[in-house]
């Protein structure tokens, strides 16, 4: 993911008024109360600029979902073991999804 796609999700992480780790259903909680504060329908919205706050809130949550549903990792363990990672080991899921340590490289520190 490049630089200008984590910008986006910081903007919609804040547009939904988000904390800096949240679940999918923190996600669509805080959506849906916003729309229900910001839709052009709602009664108490009434303000002029609440279409385009409700358009801002829909992209973000948008943008969010699409992010959630790429992330994507084996749930099974064959699938795993095939691809070489021991599903029980905290560092080769780490390293299949972030990468290795930039200090240790591929392998592993020793255990004491």
């Amino acid at each position: 993911m490049n630089a200008g796609e984590w910008q986006a999700i910081e903007l919609a992480r804040e547009v939904l008024r988000l904390p800096e780790r949240a679940s999918l259903a923190e996600i669509k909680r805080n959506y849906r109360r916003l729309s229900k504060q910001y839709h052009p329908d709602a009664a108490e919205s009434g303000s002029a600029g609440s279409g385009e706050q409700m358009y801002r809130i829909t992209a973000a949550y948008e943008l969010l979902m699409r992010y959630c549903t790429e992330y994507r990792f084996p749930l099974k363990r064959e699938e795993a073991e095939d691809a070489g990672l021991d599903p029980y080991d905290p560092e080769d899921w780490w390293q299949a999804r972030f990468g290795p340590n930039p200090l240790w490289g591929n392998r592993k520190p020793k255990r004491r």
